[in-house]
């Protein structure tokens, strides 16, 4: 019998292609569709790659016809939220308009499961309390409002067109594969572990702390960081939730440990890690940034079954560190 095929939009980035390696691993065939403007040609191990942009409906169509997968990941989108803010265009063009893209793609080849990278990005932050999925969607920033954006045309096309969907709102993506074959490894780097660890290695001369007087023990904003693997694994059981859902429409899902860690925490364990003294300077709280952001993952548990299994931060910075020392 054929492994059955998963289509996989942006599945030469970060999650997406740690995403294709656990999909392989349980007996999918991954086709990778991205347009490498942001992903890696080296990160597509466990599959073929299709070139071609979300955008391009045509393009969508010749390869879904070609590949008949029997369900979709979508990964594909700009993720800079402070980026977005100051080029909304660009975001609304790809993230939007991508998504768009594939579901008319979708619709015309009667391709009926997707799996949706969406983001915690979406809530209301204004309290502190861990944020479940009946949380209010306000999004912060325009990278926030392109993926609830999406959401809606999912759940618009979910109901006019029989379709099977779920919607996974990360909160941090963190650490990188186990096995030192794929890491996180975005230009220009954004995200908090990446950069701490650029300055233990010689990279960066310092790494900057936006504000020391929250309301938190330490002053610093605290976050929930969520293994890449463990995400990847949560695509995976959102396949097989579908496989045995009857009814058509979207579905939501946080995705998250249920506790954080402030970004001294952050910067004192990789310390501990690396070995390295990694230089700090405060710099001006940056807009729109909440205290605490950490998430109430009870719903993903339950009904998907699904159970993070590398919580402890220590190990998140370790994997992150090995890949970073392997890949240089």
């Amino acid at each position: 019998m054929d492994s059955p095929t998963i289509l996989v939009t942006g599945g030469a980035g970060y999650i997406g292609s740690h995403t294709c390696k656990i999909l392989r691993r349980a007996g999918y065939n991954p086709v990778v569709y991205d347009n490498l403007s942001m992903g890696h040609r080296h990160a597509v191990k466990w599959g073929e790659l299709e070139e071609g942009d979300v955008r391009d409906t045509a393009r969508l169509v010749e390869v879904i016809e070609k590949h008949k997968p029997e369900a979709v990941m979508h990964f594909a989108a700009f993720i800079a939220a402070g980026e977005s803010m100051t080029n909304p265009g660009k975001y609304f063009d790809n993230n939007v308009g991508g998504t768009l893209g594939l579901l008319q793609a979708m619709q015309d080849t009667n391709t009926r499961r997707l799996v949706f990278s969406s983001t915690a990005a979406v809530y209301n932050t204004s309290s502190i309390e861990p944020i479940d999925e009946t949380r209010e969607i306000a999004p912060e920033n325009t990278y926030g409002v392109t993926k609830a954006m999406s959401e809606e045309m999912i759940r618009h096309f979910a109901a006019a067109h029989d379709l099977q969907a779920v919607a996974l709102r990360y909160f941090n993506a963190a650490g990188a594969d186990p096995e030192g074959e794929l890491g996180e490894e975005h230009d220009p780097e954004t995200h908090l572990i990446p950069l701490v660890l650029q300055v233990a290695s010689g990279k960066r001369p310092h790494i900057n702390i936006f504000g020391d007087t929250y309301p938190t023990p330490d002053g610093t904003c605290i976050r929930d960081y969520i293994h890449i693997c463990d995400l990847a694994r949560a695509h995976m059981k959102s396949l097989e939730y579908m496989k045995d859902k009857s009814r058509s429409g979207l579905d939501v899902f946080n995705l998250g440990n249920g506790s954080g860690f402030s970004v001294r925490q952050v910067i004192d364990v990789a310390r501990k890690v690396t070995g390295h003294p990694i230089p700090e300077q405060i710099s001006q709280v940056r807009d729109g940034d909440p205290p605490i952001l950490i998430s109430d993952a009870s719903k993903a548990r339950s009904i998907l079954g699904w159970m993070p299994e590398h919580c402890n931060l220590e190990t998140q910075i370790d994997h992150a560190w090995k890949w970073m020392q392997v890949s240089e």
